[in-house]
């Protein structure tokens, strides 16, 4: 228990601070969780439900001393993409669906964590996950629209939705809509005069002290209802297992997208506060909180950016934030459940647009465009595929693209022709023609790990280069230290295929580096080192100054000498 370790260190100067955000915490959590709930298509409840155990859970095991976790939008839409078509109307199926979906989450971070996979927090790439999250975004947006112009949508897609709106339109409920209305200019005063208080909360009271106060239910405008109050009491999900397979995959996607969109957020606030997190640890931690908010009857949860920034510029120094809010929001869904019954479907879709507002960043996407035109296409790719196919495919092509933009950077890399300096160091030939090529020697070096599905590919690229060497070569070495990384039996093949082809021409095949690993897999591979094998060297300078064409190339002054001091050891392995 990282967090646990951390309270035990716990000082006093903090308690003020941690007091002061825990507040501010709950009040921005309570009114988002109550609009999660209606997101997700379950009682105002669960939303709290989802709140309490989660945050207790995490301020015990995450490792991050800021971050607050609890119900996202991404989370929420899509449990509700998924559960929705599944429950077919039944509101316990529902219910039932959602929390089975959450611990199946909860069960996917756990195993992902045992296996240390919390580098999956780099995995989806930052343009994927902004193409993804401004999606999501738009497509709750739009879906909120029915809840503040007071009609239900028949279509399920976001461009049939787009597509119907003019008709949409001329069913809109007035008194609905002016409820809206009333609580984002509520919202609206309290964020240009009390920026210091809650606004979404403040935004609801005023909505539910109206429609209170003037029994404006008598003009059809649609409310929370009643609340239950005190904890939950526990079910067991009943359904059968064909439904219950359907959630496996979604529940997948689910657990990846809630772990980096939380990484994001927690290494953000860890590095302005000048700490590492262990992103293993954060994994078990997200699991263990999604078991908890199934088992308390809630839904997903994930790292929750809005709230994290309300803890961080209130001051809180450690987790007790988290302890705080759990608390407070836990006496709220015992004792004082009875005003959110009034609260408006209009103020909540109006909680929710604005939420999803902050998660919209078209300018930032926009911009990539010119920084990196490749990372631009990825993250309008999965921006699109949100918007016309669903949140769930556009999360699964999400995933698809990551994995893709990985085995692309793996299989086919960049490489280069090496040579020597004026100094003598070992650098790149290029255009600047710092670096020349020995005369007599071919220096190649292959920037990713060899493995099966990128050997032919590196034989090729070795051939292509050096058929273009203008002088004649007698001897190839190869850079091992970048691309020999683990044993595989296809790249030993091909590395001996590639010995015999040259030893046919005359030329020396030479690896330079990780000779005791090489050597070892050499003899478990059942090839030959030393004369009349492959030759293998400790160094790319060793293995420079032992070649024959070198030293013939030294004395004829057509050479630079190679002087192998400390630093240009330290300068080459820095640069490999």
């Amino acid at each position: 228990m990282p967090g646990l370790a951390q309270m035990l260190q716990y000082e006093k100067q903090w308690l003020r601070d941690d007091v002061r955000a825990g507040l501010s915490v709950a009040a921005v959590a309570l009114p988002v969780a109550i609009a999660y709930a209606q997101l997700t298509g379950v009682n105002a409840a669960v939303g709290l439900y989802s709140c309490v155990l989660p945050m207790l859970v995490y301020a015990l095991f995450g490792t991050s001393r800021q971050l607050i976790v609890g119900p996202d939008a991404a989370t929420c839409a899509v449990i509700a993409a998924v559960v929705t078509p599944l429950a077919a109307g039944d509101s316990m199926k529902h219910w039932q669906l959602v929390m089975t979906m959450t611990a199946m989450t909860g069960f996917w971070c756990l195993i992902a964590s045992r296996f240390r996979l919390g580098v999956l927090a780099d995995f989806l790439s930052k343009p994927i996950l902004m193409g993804l999250l401004n999606g999501v975004a738009i497509t709750i947006i739009v879906g909120q629209f029915s809840k503040i112009f007071g009609f239900t949508f028949d279509e399920r897609y976001l461009i049939e939705r787009l597509s119907g709106a003019p008709s949409y339109l001329t069913k809109t409920h007035w008194p609905t809509l002016l409820m809206g209305l009333v609580t984002l200019a509520t919202y609206a005063l309290v964020k240009r005069y009390r920026p210091q208080w809650p606004a979404s909360m403040c935004a609801m009271a005023m909505a539910a002290f109206l429609v209170w106060a003037f029994n404006l239910t008598s003009f059809e405008i649609n409310v929370v209802g009643e609340v239950s109050a005190g904890l939950p009491s526990f079910q067991a999900p009943v359904f059968d297992l064909g439904i219950a397979r359907e959630l496996v995959v979604p529940a997948l996607n689910l657990a990846m997208v809630s772990f980096v969109s939380m990484m994001l957020t927690a290494r953000s606030f860890a590095a302005k506060n000048g700490y590492d997190i262990d992103a293993d640890k954060e994994f078990r931690a997200l699991g263990i909180a999604n078991i908890a908010s199934a088992l308390s009857q809630g839904f997903a949860v994930s790292g929750a950016d809005s709230r994290t920034a309300v803890n961080d510029a209130n001051g809180g120094k450690s987790q007790l934030v988290s302890i705080i809010a759990a608390v407070l929001i836990a006496l709220v869904a015992l004792f004082f459940t009875a005003p959110l019954q009034y609260i408006p479907s209009s103020a909540l879709g109006v909680v929710l647009v604005i939420a999803s507002i902050s998660l919209i960043d078209l300018k930032a996407l926009w911009n990539l465009r010119v920084r990196d035109r490749s990372a631009f296409l990825l993250a309008c790719t999965t921006l699109f595929s949100v918007l016309f196919i669903g949140v769930i495919p556009g999360i699964t092509l999400a995933v698809l693209l990551g994995l893709f933009q990985f085995l692309a950077t793996v299989m086919r890399p960049t490489d280069q022709v090496l040579g020597l300096d004026h100094k003598g160091v070992i650098r790149s030939v290029d255009d600047s023609g710092k670096a020349k090529s020995v005369p007599g020697v071919f220096i190649y070096r292959f920037n990713s790990p060899l493995t099966y599905f990128n050997a032919t590919y590196f034989k090729r690229r070795l051939l292509e280069k050096f058929i273009r060497e203008p002088e004649p070569v007698d001897c190839i070495i190869i850079d091992a230290v970048p691309c020999f990384t683990h044993l595989d039996l296809s790249v030993m093949a091909m590395l001996a295929d590639l010995h015999q082809l040259l030893k046919k021409r005359g030329i020396r095949l030479v690896l330079a580096g990780r000779k005791r690993q090489m050597l070892g897999w050499f003899e478990q591979a059942g090839m030959q080192s030393g004369e009349g094998g492959i030759l293998i060297r400790p160094d790319l300078y060793l293995a420079l100054k032992m070649n024959q064409s070198y030293k013939q190339a030294l004395a004829e002054g057509q050479a630079p000498v190679i002087k192998k001091a400390p630093e240009d050891d330290v300068l080459l392995h820095s640069h490999l």
